[in-house]
Order: C-alpha cells, then sequence, then structure tokens
C-alpha cells in the first residue's frame, strides 16, 4: 500500500494549475505553430501568427496566455494500492486550486451560486473532480482549465439510434457550425457519444484531455476523426472566426455502450488555449 499526503496532492494540483495557465503544452502548440502554414487566408494566418506569439511571450514571462483562466476541471486515476492520508481527496485537490489561483495571481472566476447568489468564491473554488479507480499503486491527477467562451458552446443531442452515422456527422458540424468564432478557434473537437445523457457529456470532456491531434486507437473511429476534421475546416469560420481553413486543429471522439433505444451525442470545444497537465504520484 502507498501512502500519499494531502499536503503533496495539494503542491502538485497548485503547480499544474499555474503551470496549464502560463505554458500551454507542446501538443497543441505543434498544431498551431503546423497551422500557420496550411492557412491560405492572409487574415487567419496573421491571427495564428499573433497565437503562437502570445503563447512564447506567456511562457517566458511565466504570465497567462488567457485572462479567462478558466473553472478547473480536473480527472483523477486512483490507484487500488493508494492510501491518501491527513484528509480526503477532494479537500487536497481544491486547496491545491485555491494555493495556485491565489499565489499564481490567476483570475479567480467561480461564483458559488449558480442562479440565486452568484457571489465570487474568491479562490477559483471548488473545482470540478472525476475521479476513476485503476489498478496499480500511483495517483494521475489531470487538469484541464476550462474557460467559458468555449465551454458555453457545447451542445448536447438524443439522437434517435435510426440516425446513425449520418446523424452524429451531421450534429457535429451543426455544433462547431453554430459556435462560430465564439469559442476562440481554432478549435479542439471533443466528442462522447454513447453511454447516457450525462456519460456522453462526460465523455465529450475527457475527450480533451487526450494528447491533442493523437489519433483514436480504433481505426474505424480515427477515420471519423480525420473526416469530421476535413469537414469541419470547410466550414470557413477560420482563426479567432475571421474565415479560414483552420477551423479546428483536432477532433477527439470517445465511446461508451449504450441503451438499444438511444444514441447520446455531446460536443465539447475547447479553444485554441486548449491547456491541460497531469503529474503521478
Amino acid at each position: 500500500m502507498k501512502e500519499i499526503t494531502v499536503d503533496v496532492i495539494s503542491a502538485a494540483v497548485k503547480e499544474l494549475c499555474i503551470d496549464a495557465a502560463c505554458n500551454l503544452p507542446e501538443d497543441v502548440e505543434k498544431l498551431l505553430r503546423e497551422a500557420v502554414h496550411k492557412e491560405e487566408s492572409k487574415f487567419g494566418k496573421y491571427s495564428l501568427e499573433k497565437i503562437v506569439k502570445n503563447v512564447e511571450l506567456a511562457r517566458a514571462e511565466h504570465a497567462p496566455m488567457c485572462q479567462d483562466t478558466g473553472m478547473v476541471v480536473v480527472f483523477v486515476e486512483v490507484g487500488q494500492e493508494v492510501h491518501i492520508t491527513g484528509g480526503t481527496l477532494q479537500d487536497a485537490i481544491n486547496e491545491g486550486v485555491r494555493q495556485g489561483y491565489i499565489d499564481g495571481y490567476l483570475r479567480k472566476s467561480v461564483v458559488g451560486d449558480p442562479v440565486l447568489n452568484r457571489k465570487n468564491t474568491g479562490d477559483n473554488t471548488p473545482a470540478v473532480i472525476y475521479t476513476e479507480l485503476v489498478p496499480g499503486d500511483e495517483l494521475k491527477i489531470q487538469v484541464l482549465p476550462k474557460g467559458a467562451g468555449s465551454e458555453n458552446m457545447g451542445s448536447l443531442k438524443m439522437l434517435k439510434p435510426a440516425e446513425g452515422l449520418e446523424g452524429v456527422k451531421k450534429f457535429i458540424i451543426q455544433a462547431v457550425t453554430e459556435a462560430g468564432g465564439n469559442p476562440c478557434p481554432p478549435v479542439i473537437v471533443g466528442v462522447g457519444v454513447g453511454g447516457t445523457m450525462d456519460k456522453s457529456t462526460l465523455l465529450a470532456k475527457k475527450a480533451l484531455s487526450r494528447e491533442a491531434g493523437a489519433p483514436h486507437p480504433d481505426p474505424a473511429y480515427r477515420a471519423l476523426e480525420e473526416e469530421l476534421l476535413e469537414e469541419i475546416n470547410k466550414l470557413g469560420i477560420g482563426p479567432q472566426g475571421f474565415g479560414g481553413k483552420v477551423t479546428a486543429l483536432a477532433v477527439h471522439i470517445e465511446t461508451y455502450p449504450t441503451h438499444i433505444a438511444t444514441m447520446p451525442v455531446a460536443v465539447c470545444l475547447n479553444c485554441h488555449a486548449a491547456r491541460h497537465k497531469e503529474v503521478i504520484l
């Protein structure tokens, strides 16, 4: 049995939050740099060049690359042989978020009540935390700060099974089309298909935690991701919504078994600041 204290977890989450805000992952930056060369629109290319420059400056100055430093989404894989000591996992993660956003001078964007009293909590907590029990003695923590501009453009539809693959593709393309320039493209498109209504939206969010552009392990879904990326980039929305051929950097699809009478499909978009960082303790 491996023991991990809550202080270790909090310290790790703090660093992940600060690093995610200021240091765009290499996988995303690579796709952005490739997009500069692919983009044919003069203003689209100019926008992408400025985005890449912003990435470089944020890293060099250790400053957030976007003023919206997001609501923190955390995916945790807890090994069955891990024993957390000194408190609870949830409290440890939220303490790490609190420290990261205060000590890192990151914008606090969370309100305690969504409807009746939208008062800022002052430390960007609570985070949205998803945990999964897995074999082993490791604790894997993935932090995805999610800005509201892209989060607001998410979509969900309960398709009829008879609508089939064409219905799935139509809905995904429609979701990106209706989002337009609002999610600060070029975007990464997370898609969840199957399960229940709530499971499909979780799958779509989880899809954004994959290495940007990493192909699906199933050849059929890999081909579908490539097809959808090509079709989305024909929409002409372009970088920052100003027109061009690079609307999306990648499409990631995650699936789950579902009921015979339903086919839920969810789309979750990430802006070009597709922040994701992880650590294994």
